[in-house]
């Protein structure tokens, strides 16, 4: 766990997280590198255990979704509810959690269970291999864009903390948000209450 941050530095307000966390961007020139909007807590990790699993050869979409786009997945028709998890590979908790998020898409995906994995990866190579090694066959999303429209497309709430999710009902409304990792049961429970407020119609006050 890293201690939780306060106040703000240099105007840029500092972000808390568990393991790795978005930051608003810092205006600093060119970079050849990664964005330095993100926080890289886990580059001094050791070898990843999901490395050495086989690569499925099965076809993977990999999106590259801005903040509009990502905005606009939870809110898509076509789902009776959408569970959207922000996730990196170099962050451990995202890791730990993932296999539960597979799971529980396929669970669920014959009740209508959208799940929309997005990836805060800086680019789609160790994103789309880590996905195959899950039997993620996608489509699957790619962060792009400056990292505080992206979050505040999502909600206003997130601190940036990796991972993130949201859970819609079928109106596209959230029902369910959290930062942090989370286990079967946790989204298990918010998956069911949106497939039950989405059998609800919306109420006039919904856009």
């Amino acid at each position: 766990m890293r201690p939780s941050h306060q106040g703000s530095a240099g105007g840029v307000p500092r972000v808390r997280g568990c393991q790795d966390v978005y930051k608003p961007e810092r205006p600093t020139g060119p970079r050849r590198a990664a964005p330095a909007g993100l926080v890289l807590a886990a580059l001094a990790l050791p070898a990843l255990a999901w490395a050495a699993a086989p690569v499925s050869k099965a076809p993977l979409r990999l999106v590259p979704a801005g903040p509009a786009e990502v905005s606009a997945i939870g809110r898509a028709p076509g789902a009776s509810a959408t569970l959207l998890n922000v996730w990196a590979t170099w962050c451990v908790p995202c890791r730990q959690e993932f296999p539960d998020l597979v799971r529980l898409g396929r669970a669920y995906r014959d009740q209508g269970l959208r799940l929309a994995l997005v990836s805060a990866d800086f680019d789609g190579a160790a994103a789309r291999t880590f996905l195959r090694r899950q039997g993620v066959t996608g489509p699957a999303w790619l962060k792009t864009g400056g990292d505080q429209a992206f979050i505040d497309a999502l909600d206003r709430r997130w601190t940036g903390s990796l991972p993130a999710t949201f859970v819609y009902d079928r109106h596209g409304r959230l029902v369910e948000f959290w930062e942090g990792r989370a286990d079967y049961s946790r989204m298990e429970t918010a998956v069911r209450r949106a497939l039950a407020a989405g059998a609800q119609a919306p109420s006039k006050e919904t856009p």
